[in-house]
């Protein structure tokens, strides 16, 4: 009856909580996120092997095939695909937020969480900022990778810029999939319901390749694709090109997914019994 009692009030209580309290509430979770990866450091595998194992297998199977039809073999297909594997790193870590979230959600641990007064906003804020940590190291992991296998890095400025685009991406998509783990019943079903999302979205885009070759009713499809816009926004920052359009497309798709999901899913946080 008391646990009922918490939930229910919770969005009361929760717009009592000064903005001060709400930010050392974050700071508290946020820590207490970081003391939980260094407790379980194999947290961090697939922020460290991911940029590794892509990079490393679309290079050397793809490269040569696709790069010559860039014009210019292995080499040019690694300044193609390496600011394409950036935009993809963001929404990798999104879908771990949804997975670690429904954990936590099913061992007790955010019963615990709203049943402290603390700002509810602040344990889902705590965790995108961690998983945005998180994406960071993955980006630059990416980088030294990217530089072994040939990548060219003339715009210092511009990767900074793609990497922090990225970030903007993946923490909006991040809210997508924190709504996902509320909602579903088992971490399972956010990784298979993720894998449905990611797969079509990723290899049906620039990522991995031009979309010129690709039939007409895909290639419509690619124009409409946050991570298209995202990969080439990331191309021509960090090796020449268009930046306008994939920049402003990108803010557009991030802005729109924080305005429609976030609130959703702090809803369906406070809610959930």
């Amino acid at each position: 009856m008391s646990a009922v009692t918490v939930n229910s009030a919770g969005p009361t209580a929760d717009a009592r909580i000064p903005l001060r309290n709400h930010l050392r509430h974050t700071g508290a979770l946020i820590r207490r996120n970081l003391l939980w990866i260094r407790q379980d450091p194999e947290s961090m595998f697939d922020a460290i092997l991911f940029p590794v194992i892509f990079t490393l297998l679309f290079v050397y199977v793809f490269g040569g095939s696709i790069g010559q039809s860039l014009g210019g073999g292995q080499h040019a297909y690694v300044q193609y695909v390496v600011p394409g594997l950036l935009a993809m790193m963001g929404m990798n870590m999104a879908q771990g937020v949804g997975t670690g979230f429904n954990t936590d959600f099913n061992t007790g641990v955010m019963d615990r969480f709203r049943s402290l007064p603390i700002g509810r906003g602040s344990v889902l804020i705590a965790k995108i900022a961690v998983e945005i940590m998180r994406m960071l190291v993955a980006a630059a992991v990416l980088m030294v990778v990217g530089v072994l296998v040939g990548f060219d890095i003339h715009r210092w400025g511009g990767m900074f810029a793609a990497i922090g685009l990225s970030a903007v991406f993946g923490s909006a998509l991040m809210w997508v999939f924190i709504t996902l783990g509320v909602t579903m019943k088992s971490a399972q079903s956010v990784q298979a319901m993720g894998f449905l999302v990611l797969m079509p979205l990723q290899f049906g885009s620039s990522i991995f390749a031009p979309t010129q070759s690709m039939p007409g009713w895909l290639q419509n499809f690619t124009d409409y694709n946050p991570l298209s816009a995202l990969a080439d926004a990331a191309r021509g920052l960090m090796v020449g090109g268009p930046v306008a359009h994939g920049v402003w497309l990108t803010l557009a798709w991030s802005v729109g997914l924080t305005a429609v999901m976030a609130p959703i899913a702090i809803h369906k946080f406070r809610t959930k019994t």
